[in-house]
C-alpha cells in the first residue's frame, strides 16, 4: 500500500460519516452572557416576551372587537372605562402568558 494512502481514506470515511478528526469542541459560552433567568440579561429576555405577549394581546383585542359584534354593542352599552378595562385585561392576560412561556423558554435554553 502506497505512503500515506490509509490516511487519504481515513480522512474520506471521516468526511463520508459527517465527523471529522479533530476532537470536538464542547461550545463556549460568551463571558457575558449570563445563564441564570435572574440576572440583567434573563431579564430583558423575560420583558421582551412579556411586550411581545402585550403587543400580540392588543392586536387580538382590537381584531375580537372588531370581528364580533355581540363583543363590540356591549363595550358601546358600557361606556369609556369598559372599553379600558377589556382591553387592559386582554392585554395583560397575554403579557402573563407570554412571560411564563418565556421563563420556560429562558430555563430550557440553560440545558
Amino acid at each position: 500500500m502506497p505512503a500515506g494512502t490509509g490516511d487519504h481514506r481515513a480522512r474520506l470515511h471521516a468526511r463520508s460519516t459527517g465527523s471529522s478528526m479533530r476532537a470536538q469542541k464542547s461550545p463556549k459560552r460568551s463571558p457575558n452572557r449570563s445563564s441564570s433567568l435572574v440576572s440583567p440579561t434573563g431579564i430583558i429576555q423575560l420583558m421582551t416576551h412579556a411586550m411581545m405577549g402585550a403587543a400580540l394581546g392588543l392586536v387580538f383585542t382590537f381584531a375580537l372587537i372588531l370581528a364580533n359584534p355581540a363583543v363590540a354593542e356591549l363595550l358601546n352599552h358600557g361606556g369609556s372605562t369598559a372599553d379600558l378595562v377589556f382591553v387592559v385585561t386582554m392585554v395583560t392576560t397575554f403579557a402573563i402568558g407570554a412571560a411564563l412561556t418565556g421563563v420556560v423558554f429562558i430555563l430550557d435554553g440553560d440545558k
